[in-house]
């Protein structure tokens, strides 16, 4: 059991990761003395943690632990050989991961609301935790990102309710088990199920087995809200035991029909089970965004929130900050920020883009920097999802001397695919490279997608400013 005494201490080592700034956020308002170390952070997280006057550590150093703090979190992107973590060993610490602290802190006796799948996980739960806010239920959340239309990426809330984003990705180094299965769901959205994170699933069948093992902790008086059309989320649902409810385009018991996009506004007709529920109108775009929103009405629905609750609330949603996140214009070029992280990712998200911004010229900035990315595995799949591009630059490989040469993801193989098929495509090292080289060549009309779930080295706003300073002259030269 976990309960450190009020205003105990406790310290985070790796506190720069989306949820575990969001988890010292909830501590810090539930009254504990929250400190924390982190070897690198980048915006939203470190604008969050600074706003909340929460210092980050710079680097793992056993002198971070004096005097000793009543409890250590642990983040899952660290492991043996750690300084801090073995100062916590031999000094025999108390210790635990983020998800237990955020099950025995704030989800015990909550009405538990997990938000899972390979794509969309935190815009749902944004759009799920904002309809819940939107109605007055005063829902607890914890997001993987922070929302435009709240001040932070948290929220203890009062009972009920606790909405958070459940991850597939493996607890801690002490334990291996996916991180949303110490969340004990009373309802789960599920909304996509591929092969991911291959750096701990060896194939697909191991990615649905963790799925399937949280769909089984659903008790009988809770709902499954998924994906309909999906054979791999089929399987995991076709077992469960409590009410499940599907969504998508042309199949499923909610619907969504006559999807348009004008005027910077996504518009469409929600039908259930045959019979038109109403309309939605709001400002994100893309197919992929139109089922976020349909799956976050239906959960929202069988919770008995109002109708024109669910619609009036998705109008005035404003996204999530590195979510298709329009970082600035300049010159009459467009800048995008967006955290994909998978290839399917890549694919939705160019397409949106395409939708939003039509007949204009779309440059594509990728750093691999997941731990899918950076495989091999998915160089052909990579390849289909640029190719929707009219220009693709690719980065360097995050931290590649971290991978053997026949796992690593080879940026002139994606390259080289790209060019036969008539794309464009170039490798152009780091961020300052890449900014060096484009800014000249951005012309009025361009639209720039820069995708990559890190900080890559500040690129956007450096982008944003590098093409707003371009001399007059040279700007009347690249216009005409």
């Amino acid at each position: 059991m976990i309960s450190p005494p009020a205003g105990a201490r406790v310290h985070f080592v790796g506190i720069a990761g989306t949820a575990m700034g969001a988890l010292a956020g909830l501590l810090q308002q539930a009254g504990y003395r929250v400190t924390g170390s982190d070897a690198e952070i980048y915006p939203p997280i470190s604008t969050q943690l600074a706003e909340l006057g929460i210092s980050v550590l710079e680097g793992y150093h056993a002198s971070h632990l004096e005097p000793p703090p009543d409890l250590v979190v642990i983040g899952n992107a660290l492991s043996r050989g750690n300084e801090e973590i073995e100062a916590v060993l031999d000094r025999k610490l108390p210790y635990a991961s983020m998800p237990e602290v955020l099950r025995e802190l704030f989800l015990t006796g909550r009405e538990t609301i997990v938000v899972a799948g390979t794509h969309g996980k935190t815009t749902v739960t944004s759009l799920v935790s904002w309809i819940f806010h939107h109605a007055g239920r005063d829902p607890g959340f914890l997001i993987g990102g922070v929302p435009h239309n709240f001040p932070r990426s948290f929220a203890l809330g009062r009972p009920p309710y606790f909405i958070l984003e459940g991850d597939e990705y493996d607890t801690a180094f002490f334990d291996k088990g996916p991180k949303f299965l110490h969340y004990r769901p009373d309802a789960v959205v599920l909304t996509s199920i591929e092969f991911d994170h291959a750096d701990i699933f060896r194939d697909l069948e191991a990615v649905e087995t963790a799925f399937h093992r949280l769909i089984n902790l659903v008790p009988r008086r809770g709902v499954v809200i998924a994906a309909a059309g999906s054979e791999t989320v089929r399987c995991c649902i076709g077992r469960a035991f409590c009410t499940v409810e599907t969504y998508g385009f042309h199949e499923g018991d909610w619907q969504a029909t006559n999807v348009e996009c004008r005027d910077g506004r996504t518009r469409f007709t929600v039908v259930r089970r045959g019979r038109t529920v109403g309309s939605i109108e709001m400002s994100l775009f893309g197919g992929h965004n139109v089922l976020n929103a349909l799956a976050a009405a239906a959960l929202a629905f069988h919770y008995g929130l109002a109708w024109q609750d669910i619609q009036s609330a998705l109008a005035e949603f404003q996204g999530v900050r590195r979510r298709l996140e329009i970082v600035g214009e300049a010159n009459g070029v467009t800048v995008l920020d967006d955290f994909a992280h998978h290839p399917t990712a890549i694919r939705e998200t160019v397409r949106s883009v395409r939708t939003r911004f039509p007949a204009r010229r779309l440059w594509a900035l990728l750093e691999p920097r997941s731990n899918t990315l950076r495989r091999n595995v998915f160089e052909g799949a990579l390849v289909d999802a640029l190719a929707l591009a009219d220009r693709v630059i690719l980065a360097e490989v995050y931290r590649q001397e971290k991978l053997r040469p026949d796992e690593r993801l080879h940026p002139e193989t994606v390259i080289e695919g790209l060019r036969q098929r008539d794309i464009p495509a170039e490798y152009s090292g780091s961020a300052e490279q890449i900014v060096a080289s484009l800014a000249p060549r951005l012309e009025p009309g361009d639209v720039v997608l820069i995708m990559s779930n890190g900080g890559f080295g500040g690129i956007q706003r450096k982008l944003v400013e590098a093409v707003a300073q371009r001399p007059q002259a040279e700007q009347a030269r690249v216009a005409g």
